[in-house]
């Protein structure tokens, strides 16, 4: 098999003038999806031109790669690539083989009834808002069961999905918390054990505090005062002044 990088290569030929939206290089571009998904590998210009070329031909629509591609954006986060790929996915798109009708089926319900580190994950606000979003409507599935059969395969088949999580619950904890208690972090990062915990603490050089709580900086210390110069001078307004009289 090719490796990620001479697929990039050649993919970045495909995407180039006219190609970029020829249907008959969906089949290759999916692949490019998959193995992005394998190796914790990611291209946000290549998943958008595979989302675009589904837009305009609806028939080629695949759940799960449009699937595997919303979940790479959100480890990508906080950048807006989430955002980008939602606009790209059309509200009347259905997937071919199991002919089900777009219905709103967000991705909370399915991890919701996900293993405990998952579950432990998706808690934090700052990600279940991503979660909750329309954008996984077209996850029509028979019953609540089925969906989680078939959509853990997803999250598992996510090479680094768990930890691009925890990167970004540690990035919104590092602008909001000042001192957060260490049983809480702990949960939000998909309840991770003492050793666990001490490897993420050490990573983002967050520090022991008294009774239980973990200190993750002085924010007092972060806020940047801004100097306003006032750039009018009395050469400017003197006409106005003038003309008033």
């Amino acid at each position: 098999m090719a490796s990620f990088e001479q697929m990039r290569a050649n993919v970045g030929k495909l995407l180039r003038g006219i190609d970029r939206y020829n249907p008959e290089n969906l089949a290759t571009l999916e692949r490019y999806v998959e193995t992005q998904a394998k190796e914790n590998a990611y291209d946000l210009e290549a998943n958008l031109a595979v989302l675009k070329l589904y837009q305009f031909n609806p028939a080629f629509f695949q759940t799960t790669v449009t699937t595997q591609i919303l979940l790479k954006a959100l480890t990508n986060l906080p950048h807006t690539d989430f955002t980008l790929c939602k606009s790209r996915r059309a509200s009347n798109q259905t997937d071919p083989v199991s002919g089900g009708s777009a219905r709103d089926l967000p991705l909370p319900g399915i991890l919701g009834k996900c293993p405990p580190s998952y579950k432990s994950l998706v808690r934090c606000e700052c990600l279940r808002v991503y979660l909750s979003s329309d954008a996984f409507f077209f996850l029509s599935v028979a019953s609540p069961q089925q969906a989680l059969d078939e959509n853990l395969d997803l999250l598992d088949g996510i090479a680094g999905f768990e930890d691009s999580v925890r990167k970004f619950i540690c990035h919104v904890v590092g602008i909001t918390y000042q001192h957060i208690d260490r049983w809480l972090l702990a949960e939000m990062l998909g309840d991770l054990s003492e050793p666990q915990l001490r490897v993420w603490m050490s990573k983002y050089g967050w520090t022991e505090a008294e009774n239980g709580k973990i200190f993750i900086c002085n924010q007092e210390e972060n806020i940047k005062p801004k100097n306003i110069v006032e750039k009018i001078d009395f050469d400017s307004v003197s006409g106005i002044m003038q003309s008033s009289q």
